[in-house]
């Protein structure tokens, strides 16, 4: 689970109604990866703003992105392997690299931009059924 302050989530809520609930028109208009954070600029795809600065930015911690790579399989594929001590092939889900590793160094530009969208999904997800949780037991 993402943290998010609350003026975070206020921020993602007031994108979300201004694209009409319709999550398809939330783009990310840059990314950068540091030691320690993803950051995204989102930014509504029907209305493109002039610099960064006008875009929302969400800075998510590194860790959570590689637990998102990992959870998804984005790092790995399903393949086989042989047992060592007793000889039989088993399917298996074979790790490329570490997450971040393999998002610098292995991933094609559409992987990683596949990575990108599944973590701005995971964290939209999670902000809606989080706040219909939260708002139905009061």
């Amino acid at each position: 689970m993402i943290k998010l302050s609350q003026k975070l989530k206020q921020q993602l809520w007031w994108l979300i109604i201004s694209v009409d609930y319709n999550y398809s028109r939330i783009a990310i208009a840059d990314h950068d990866l540091t030691d320690e954070a993803m950051t995204l600029w989102l930014e509504d795809k029907q209305d493109y703003k002039n610099t960064l600065d006008e875009c929302l930015r969400l800075d998510l911690p590194l860790t959570r992105f590689a637990r998102l790579i990992k959870s998804e399989g984005l790092n790995s594929y399903e393949g086989t392997k042989v047992h060592a001590k007793k000889g039989y092939l088993y399917k298996t889900r074979i790790e490329i690299n570490e997450p971040i590793t393999w998002y610098r160094d292995d991933a094609t530009l559409t992987e990683q931009q596949w990575a990108r969208e599944a973590l701005l999904k995971a964290i939209l997800t999670q902000l809606v059924e989080n706040e219909v949780y939260d708002g139905s037991l009061s």
